[in-house]
């Protein structure tokens, strides 16, 4: 970050080290628009060097000024991209939002290979570790819990009440019991069943879980067996099952089922581990205008340390690379990964169109109250939370990674139904960075990362980490380092805040008929 002027500050890629105290930025030089970092009235003078702006309007926290007149159908660039057209004239220092600036997405595109150099898995090791638990198919888990999974919602409360009972009999002996429960399973038929078994067969072989009970119930679609089939590396003395209508007392047959568990997995022991242990999974969630100026590219040097050091960072929220897409398509590791890149973006647009949605709608009432007001803006600061780093692998929903580096996972924008998809993929943390806030947690330990020391303030018992120090005088390096350290003592064992509040859940997405 550099100091233009009293003030300013510019965030190009070339000058993010110096700490600076600002009021308003400008994210990069050809952008026609600042953001405020603190509200602003009519009548300031903003100055960026040579160029000097009078606002004619107040400036929300947050939002957009435009730095020069702008023509009705004109292209306007933040963080040095388009984030839409003009739909009316916009006179410098006025208030860019919704009501003179639309999206310019339109539906399913063609793209070209263009590939740009990228730092690939294993370019910068990192000697930093931290305490985990490895796995016998070679993977490291972060916690050694035992999670109860249901094949149908039908017994999804019988699995929470195994679950509360064993936690009591067993506390002490492992790091919790857990029953992660949803309501489908049933009247499913074809890729829509098919995406329900793999998220929870992936669930189930979770480097987290040093153990895994799976209730069914006898006559659900989603058959035991099917989804036994399914499950890898996971050995018959960490996973156990029965289907409760074969059983004459589910409770019992359960408590059985999870003492014996118990038994193997209170022996596992924590192991000095190194950061290309480590996989995490980078999510967005309620942003704001500060996102993609603090906890995004915060984020992304993590994820940047993470997959260059040889662990695994993986992304999702597929319709929020919608408008930034071309960015990860020229980091894609080779063309076969490009054009997987290619055909997850589109056939996702295609999804939008097949059910008569404009593949733009978005943002969210919370992303525009914040200041972000079209997608491709929201999508290029959801992008940063991948880093800079070589793309190696494209997974479809419910798929393992298994590529150093980083990934890219097929998965929609909802908070629960991503950060489960996250990880089902093998994130063992997920970063989670928020502008508005929000108490969620996932099975894996869940950090929220504000955007901005307001809401970290606020809710210190939601937020793990203020990202908004970067505006308030600390550098994005400083800033990073920090949080990775944070991430290794979470790893070693420390709880996060959704642990500490027991916010704990998954959801599964449906996407078929239910009959």
């Amino acid at each position: 970050m550099s100091d233009d002027a009293s003030g300013c500050a510019t965030l190009s890629d070339a000058d993010k080290t110096t700490p600076v105290m600002v009021r308003y930025v400008r994210v990069h030089s050809t952008d026609h628009v600042a953001i405020a970092v603190e509200p602003l009235s009519a009548g300031e003078v903003l100055s960026f060097g040579d160029l000097s702006v009078t606002l004619t309007t107040d400036i929300p926290k947050g939002h957009k000024i435009a730095l020069y007149d702008i023509a009705p159908g004109q292209e306007v660039l933040k963080f040095g991209f388009v984030i839409g057209r003009a739909i009316a004239p916009i006179k410098a220092g006025e208030h860019i939002h919704t009501h003179n600036l639309a999206t310019a997405l339109s539906g399913v595109e063609d793209y070209a290979y263009a590939p740009e150099a990228a730092e690939g898995p294993g370019s910068h090791p990192d000697a930093r570790t931290f305490m985990g638990y490895r796995r016998a198919d070679g993977r490291v888990g972060i916690r050694n819990e035992i999670w109860i999974l249901c094949t149908v919602g039908c017994v999804a409360r019988t699995s929470e009440r195994l679950a509360k009972v064993a936690s009591e009999r067993f506390k002490g002996r492992v790091d919790g019991v857990y029953a992660l429960t949803h309501p489908l399973g049933c009247s499913q038929l074809g890729d829509d069943l098919n995406h329900t078994r793999k998220l929870l067969a992936a669930l189930a072989s979770h480097p987290n879980a040093g153990g895994v009970l799976i209730v069914g119930l006898g006559c659900e679609n989603n058959q035991l067996s099917a989804l036994l089939g399914e499950i890898q590396g996971r050995s018959p003395d960490r996973l156990k099952y029965f289907a409760a209508q074969m059983v004459d007392d589910e409770h019992e047959a359960g408590l059985e089922a999870l003492e014996e568990l118990v038994a193997v997995v209170e022996k596992d022991e924590r192991e000095l581990c190194h950061v290309s242990d480590l996989a995490i999974g980078v999510k967005c969630g309620g942003s704001d205008g500060f996102s993609g100026l603090t906890a995004n590219p915060l984020v992304g040097r993590v994820a940047d340390t993470v997959a260059q050091a040889g662990g695994m960072s993986i992304m999702t929220e597929i319709p929020e690379v919608f408008g930034a897409e071309r960015i990860l398509m020229a980091r894609a590791k080779d063309e076969t990964v490009f054009h997987e890149i290619v055909d997850v973006v589109n056939d996702f647009k295609q999804y939008f169109l097949d059910n008569n949605q404009p593949v733009f709608e978005n943002p969210s009432p919370g992303n525009k109250a914040g200041g972000i007001t079209t997608l491709e803006e929201k999508s290029l600061g959801a992008v940063q939370k991948g880093g800079l780093s070589q793309l190696t692998q494209v997974l479809r929903y419910g798929e393992r990674a298994t590529e150093r580096g980083l990934s890219l996972l097929e998965a929609p924008g909802n908070d629960a139904v991503s950060s489960t998809a996250l990880t089902a993929a093998g994130a063992v943390i997920v970063l989670f960075t928020t502008g508005r806030g929000t108490p969620l947690g996932f099975p894996a330990p869940t950090l929220k990362i504000a955007s901005n020391t307001a809401l970290a303030e606020k809710k210190p018992h939601w937020i793990d980490f203020n990202a908004g120090q970067a505006l308030e005088g600390k550098t994005l390096d400083e800033t990073a380092d920090d949080l990775m350290a944070l991430i290794l003592r979470v790893a070693s064992g420390e709880q996060s805040n959704n642990e500490k509040n027991e916010e704990r859940e998954i959801a599964i997405w449906k996407n078929g008929v239910t009959l």
